[in-house]
């Protein structure tokens, strides 16, 4: 490890378990402190012990508890540099039968979620004149989209869309704003709700021939924290296998 993050104070929200956890675990190998932030507070707390970290119980629908997620890290730890949006809800619904509620609930988690902990962040890290958000975008929406996504698709291309606004206003006081559009990845939450013939059929759709891992988004999250992107900001990047390449089904060239 390099300890590119060392001396940093980074807070993480969805970070209890699968991709959130991965970054929270590479800052902490690159000499982060981190603040994890979650619904889940038991699988929460254990993470958090293992990175000795913190942990705050954060529904990030709501302003009180994004404020209450900064107040964390800047009483814990004494300051915050960087800021993970990674809270996430994925419902599988047809548009034709998606009630208000639930399109209202999506949004609320994935686009809303998103305003909220920048709108947090951003009083302290425009002070210091310094900062680094990143948003966990998807290539679902922006890209790409399956049946039964139209309330994911939407947050998420809202979410890029976010991501240029914020990082133009901020631009002045030194904060980087970016994203991260991930494929599909093999995380616990994808094994308890798709089916296996789901993860196949994903799976056989990535030219490099497997799903992603938590620490493949993770890498990547680093990077845009890091000083080597000190010079990106209002951009997302794709970390998808090369999934969103193919014109269709049969792309595959034997190399012999």
């Amino acid at each position: 490890m390099t300890g590119r993050l060392n001396g940093k104070v980074a807070l993480v929200i969805g970070a209890a378990r699968g991709i959130g956890e991965g970054i929270a675990q590479r800052f902490v190998e690159e000499g982060a402190r981190v603040v994890i932030a979650d619904t889940e507070v038991d699988a929460g707390k254990e993470t958090a012990a293992r990175l000795k970290g913190l942990f705050v119980e954060t529904d990030i629908s709501r302003m009180d508890h994004a404020q209450r997620a900064v107040k964390t890290a800047l009483d814990g730890f004494g300051g915050l540099d960087i800021i993970v949006q990674n809270a996430g809800i994925y419902p599988w619904t047809l548009i034709e039968n998606t009630s208000p509620e639930e399109w209202d609930k999506v949004l609320a988690v994935n686009l809303k979620g998103t305003f909220l902990a920048a709108r947090a962040a951003l009083p302290h890290m425009k002070q210091k004149k310094s900062g680094r958000m990143i948003f966990t975008s998807s290539i679902t929406g922006p890209r790409v989209t399956s049946p039964g996504h139209g309330h994911y698709s939407a947050s998420k291309a809202g979410i890029n869309g976010f991501i240029k606004s914020a990082a133009l206003e901020f631009s002045g006081y030194g904060i980087t704003v970016n994203g991260i559009e991930p494929g599909n990845i093999l995380t616990s939450g994808m094994q308890m709700h798709r089916s296996a013939a789901f993860i196949a059929s994903m799976e056989a759709a990535v030219p490099l021939g497997r799903l992603g891992t938590p620490r493949d988004i993770a890498n990547c999250a680093l990077f845009l924290a890091s000083e080597d992107a000190s010079y990106i900001t209002g951009t997302t990047i794709i970390v998808d296998g090369g999934q969103t390449l193919p014109e269709g089904a049969d792309f595959r060239i034997n190399p012999e």
